[in-house]
């Protein structure tokens, strides 16, 4: 599938340890704004306990995204995603402000 690059106007935190990947947004208390979250590697997310809802973007190891989430309410999840790697958190609406599709690549 052919798509196209998109280049994120935000700030992208990488959530790489295990710490770091279990903590995720959790402690967030606003909805992100300006920024994302990238979690690797990571092939599903729940969002137990969270208070906000968030875009979510599921990539494969070459950043190609192979499934998009819009508006992950609070207490869903998401169950493994064939060929996910990694999951990029966003602000809800990036996904269609940005036209994000699968098939397109994230440039990080």
């Amino acid at each position: 599938m052919l798509g196209k690059e998109i280049h994120l106007p935000l700030t992208i935190h990488r959530a790489d340890t295990s710490w770091k990947r279990l903590k995720g947004l959790l402690f967030y208390k606003e909805p992100i704004k300006e920024e994302g979250l990238l979690i690797t590697p990571c092939n599903s997310i729940h969002m137990f306990f969270m208070r906000f809802a968030i875009d979510v973007v599921f990539l494969d190891q070459a950043n190609k995204v192979v499934k998009v989430v819009s508006g992950l309410q609070p207490w869903k999840m998401v169950p493994p995603v064939r060929n996910a790697y990694a999951t990029l958190e966003l602000p809800t609406g990036t996904i269609t402000h940005q036209h994000i599709s699968v098939g397109d690549t994230i440039s990080l």
